[in-house]
């Protein structure tokens, strides 16, 4: 009898550890389930299919999160008109025709004039230092405040470092050169050509060139030196024009459906974020690695005429663009707020610039 107590004890017990190891396991059970379970996003663009540089972010992003994924987030990247067409990138995501986008911020002006910022600012910080305000100065957490009634999150997604001022069919000697310059040239830097007399025009990179070519502008800018060969604007155009004073450190960006990215599992999430921010400096390093190479080409292959913006229109610019900024900033309390915000940090970064980087410059002169 006290042999079939132990017994009957021993197999008790037995049996509620038995119990207790599969409800411990169910939870962990459902999670697993929950890591298996695969995504597939859209990611759509406002740059060709594969361009260098811009259209190579996206790529480079979608095999990153498809690699770290191990497949269970597979990211389809489609280029400008194969869904959506370039301009309309920001809608396509918010309305979750697709997951994920990759544009640039200036583009959405007209939904949010502050989003123009987070592009850049005319005569404002460089690659550098716009990260340094995005990632640690607070900036990223008002570009999402900024896309937060829209559904969307916005990740840094790429710089080109300074531009080029752009490709002019004409010299520019003075200001009155300006006056009824038909221009490409998108956010903050077209509202500063029209106060000097310019007609700035919207278009997307894929009708620069027979734009440019039929005489429908009489400039453009782009990007630089690598994208601008690409593109055969030195066939169309017979003046390059530096330094891009329009944007400094122009920052793109990949742009999320709010539902979509909660709907993923913490482990996704944090895939995507790290892959945007890989790609944010990946962009900016093929971009230093690549313009002077394709700048020599230019110049010495192509016989492209370089040419610098003369100091009383680089005056006259940035007089227009503080003109333009303390408007944008009296009619839109966002737009205020952010580019207050992004003023300080600019301010504080350039005093330790100054005797640092600029120093820097100018010994190796």
């Amino acid at each position: 009898m006290l042999v079939f107590k132990k017994w009957f004890l021993v197999a008790s017990v037995t049996l509620l550890m038995s119990c207790t190891d599969s409800a411990s396991d169910s939870p962990a059970q459902v999670d697993g389930a929950v890591a298996q379970q695969s995504f597939e996003w859209k990611l759509v663009t406002s740059w060709p299919k594969n361009f260098p540089g811009l259209g190579k972010g996206p790529e480079t992003f979608a095999e990153m999160v498809n690699q770290m994924s191990a497949g269970r987030l597979n990211v389809r990247v489609y280029g400008a008109g194969e869904i959506v067409p370039g301009f309309e990138v920001f809608d396509a995501v918010a309305q979750g025709t697709a997951q994920i986008g990759h544009s640039g911020p200036y583009y959405w002006k007209g939904k949010a004039p502050a989003a123009q910022i987070f592009t850049g600012v005319p005569f404002g910080m460089n690659a550098q230092e716009m990260n340094g305000w995005l990632h640690y100065g607070g900036g990223l957490a008002l570009w999402q405040e900024l896309y937060k009634p829209f559904g969307l999150i916005p990740f840094a997604g790429g710089n080109t470092g300074t531009q080029m001022a752009g490709w002019f069919k004409k010299e520019i000697n003075s200001v009155e050169d300006i006056k009824g310059l038909k221009m490409r040239i998108p956010g903050l830097g077209a509202e500063v050509l029209k106060r000097l007399g310019g007609v700035p025009v919207s278009l997307t990179g894929g009708e620069l060139f027979t734009s440019l070519q039929t005489g429908a502008i009489d400039a453009t800018e782009w990007v630089g030196p690598y994208n601008d060969l690409a593109f055969g604007l030195h066939k169309a155009a017979d003046y390059y024009y530096a330094f891009g004073w329009h944007e400094t450190g122009t920052t793109l960006e990949f742009i999320v459906n709010e539902q979509a990215y909660k709907a993923l599992p913490a482990d996704l999430q944090k895939i995507v974020e790290v892959a945007a921010r890989a790609v944010n400096q990946d962009m900016l390093d093929e971009y230093t690695a690549r313009n002077n190479a394709a700048l020599q080409t230019l110049l010495n292959t192509h016989d492209v005429a370089l040419k610098q913006l003369p100091d009383d229109v680089i005056q006259a610019l940035k007089a227009a663009t503080d003109e333009v900024l303390a408007e944008q900033s009296a009619a839109d309390p966002q737009f205020a707020k952010i580019y207050q915000h992004y003023k300080k940090f600019q301010q504080e970064v350039a005093n330790f610039h100054g005797i640092t980087e600029a120093r820097l410059y100018q010994s190796r002169q």
